[in-house]
């Protein structure tokens, strides 16, 4: 049987997940009258409610007697690690680009992924059917950006298909109007431009893990391409481990992938990438050989983290009402199964205390772990997002971020104010008529509480991306830090209509009536830089005249909404956020008004 592997690149939001439902649509890997659902491969609720790919999926068609091995990337930096890693396992790409947007931050990032392992893309203009799309310009672009990286000649020379895959419609002409319906032209393209796999049939066993798979039966599951021999189910195998030594263990199973599906196969041959179970603490970088054998492929680098927050039990006087996994134990135990399957993920319990370090690639990759926990029932408080210090050559140097934004023309100046207070280094601007695209170097901890910051300047209008770009000497100053004080409760009870009118000209409120509050718990904002103590549970002295009838005339303005990724973002770092099944809280670490008053006033002393 012929043999295709090949990954979908892109930026985040350019379509490569819905390109992969017009695939499998048009391939006939289901039946005509077998209904399949938009972003069939974000098989999570967060990712179809995002509208994002979070970890990379592996699904196959057949086309023309050609078994294509497809594996759809995650387009955010936060998970561009796992791109990097799925190189090794394909021998082509497909590059997608939107038309209107063009080559964007994180295209360029998944570009060099694919040049570095000399693995040549196709380029698909998506989204031409936009109004304003500029096919041409798009394609004008990615040549650039093929020579700004280096590319060898041989890439310069790259195919084009133009497609809507949001309609099905597909051409190799960049007019429009040439659209047809199916992805023929893409598949033509993949067989003609794309070789089958380099592999050995016929030699020793080699399989590389590059991915990771978790199964409750099972444990831990390696994926990847088998690059020489068969592998049987109930063979055995020895593993080269990254620290020089081999392990024998018997392969309990391989998982092979045809549509959406994950089929147990008895045997995989070279060439085919499927997922191998047996070995419960197999890591990505690590090569399955045959028994005693040890005969390892070069090693895989693994992105390292970048951030980091420390999670805890929940300390709130609320505490235990929502949630029903809010011990130490079940905490650690979700943390520690995490780490199973997320290579770009290191979990360290702080000595003597049930709290826990998280590091992560950024705030999405550690929001979405946080976002899964709360869902399936725990309770929970996180810290403000710090950056990772590293030393290097004496020097502690911190992360920097390549940063791109795209906003209209009448929010530039305040966009320009922001990022000026938190370092950003301008490196280029360009504008048309409407539109004004920057591009910047922020340290990664500038960027933390930005992106709500952005959007809030921009009223939803603005573009932004941005991905790592390398460590740098530490700047002694602070950078990102809220700089505007908070309302904080001082009464535990439920707020009151009396109390919140009388408090809200100091400034903006995130709670309404009704809602309980405990003391020390964030209320809303305030106008000035320093933090306020409030009591929003205060009633009415009722007398003759006065009764508690008068509150229901009382119109107050509409409390902001705070999601769980502004919550992270507005936090300072004396600060927490409480996160259970059914809300979000953000609360002072240090609960107590009067401890906290003298807590502070300590501090401004040192």
């Amino acid at each position: 049987m012929d043999l295709r592997n090949i990954a979908i690149i892109a930026h985040v939001d350019h379509g490569k997940t819905t390109l992969v439902n017009q695939l499998l649509k048009c391939s006939g890997t289901f039946r005509e009258n077998e209904k399949l659902q938009d972003r069939a491969m974000d098989s999570n609720d967060i990712e179809r409610e995002r509208g994002i790919t979070i970890l990379a999926k592996t699904t196959s068609i057949m086309y023309k007697n050609t078994k294509i091995n497809i594996l759809d990337t995650p387009g955010h930096a936060d998970f561009g690690g796992e791109v990097e890693r799925i190189m090794r396992m394909v021998d082509g790409c497909l590059l997608l680009v939107d038309a209107f947007e063009g080559t964007m931050p994180q295209t360029r990032f998944v570009l060099k992924k694919a040049i570095e392992a000399n693995v040549k893309p196709i380029v698909v203009i998506n989204k031409v059917d936009r109004p304003n799309a500029n096919p041409q310009k798009a394609v004008d672009e990615v040549l650039a950006l093929f020579i700004e990286l280096g590319a060898p000649d041989s890439f310069l020379d790259f195919k084009v298909a133009y497609t809507s895959a949001l309609n099905g419609t597909s051409s190799l002409n960049s007019n429009p109007a040439s659209q047809k319906p199916g992805m023929d032209p893409i598949f033509d393209l993949i067989l003609s431009e794309i070789p089958a796999p380099k592999v050995d049939p016929n030699g020793k066993l080699q399989f590389q893990v590059c991915l990771l798979d978790y199964n409750d039966y099972v444990g831990r599951m390696g994926i990847g391409r088998i690059q020489r021999g068969t592998i049987h189910v109930n063979e055995m195998v020895s593993c080269a481990r990254l620290d020089g030594t081999t392990k024998s263990f018997k392969v309990l199973k391989i998982i092979g992938y045809y549509g959406l599906k994950k089929i147990e196969i008895e045997e995989a041959s070279a060439g085919e990438i499927v997922a191998i179970a047996g070995l419960t603490d197999i890591n990505v970088g690590e090569t399955i050989c045959e028994n005693g054998l040890y005969d390892p492929l070069p090693p895989l680098h693994i992105d390292e983290p970048t951030l980091q927050m420390t999670f805890g039990t929940n300390s709130s006087p609320f505490s235990g009402q929502d949630g029903k996994l809010l011990t130490a134990r079940k905490i650690e135990e979700r943390l520690f199964k995490e780490r199973e399957k997320d290579v770009s993920l290191k979990v360290e319990r702080v000595t003597n205390t049930e709290s826990w370090i998280v590091s992560g690639r950024g705030e999405l990759h550690l929001g979405i772990l946080i976002e899964n926990m709360r869902r399936e029932g725990f309770e929970l408080e996180v810290s403000r997002p710090k950056v990772i210090i590293k030393e290097i050559d004496g020097k502690k140097c911190e992360p920097y971020e390549d940063l791109s934004v795209e906003v209209p023309n009448d929010y530039v100046g305040d966009i320009m104010t922001s990022l000026g207070s938190r370092d950003a280094e301008l490196i280029d601007m360009t504008s048309d008529d409407n539109n004004t695209k920057i591009n910047y170097v922020i340290p990664s901890r500038g960027l933390i509480g930005f992106v709500t910051n952005f959007l809030t300047l921009t009223k939803g209008y603005g573009i932004i991306s941005h991905t790592f770009k390398e460590y740098r000497p530490c700047k002694d100053k602070i950078i990102g830090e809220r700089q505007i004080g908070v309302l904080v409760a001082t009464d535990k009870g439920s707020a009151t209509p009396y109390a919140i009118q009388h408090i809200e000209d100091r400034g903006i409120m995130f709670i309404s009536p009704t809602t309980e509050v405990y003391e020390g718990m964030i209320v809303g904002e305030n106008k000035y830089d320093t933090d306020l103590a409030v009591n929003v549970c205060l009633t009415k002295n009722l007398t003759n005249q006065r009764s508690a009838n008068k509150d229901q005339t009382v119109v107050l303005k509409t409390p902001r909404k705070m999601s769980l990724e502004a919550c992270l973002d507005y936090i300072n770092s004396d600060e927490l956020v409480e996160i259970t099944p059914k809300t979000y809280r953000m609360r002072k670490k240090i609960l107590n008004t009067a401890e906290r008053k003298k807590w502070e006033a300590k501090n401004k002393l040192q």
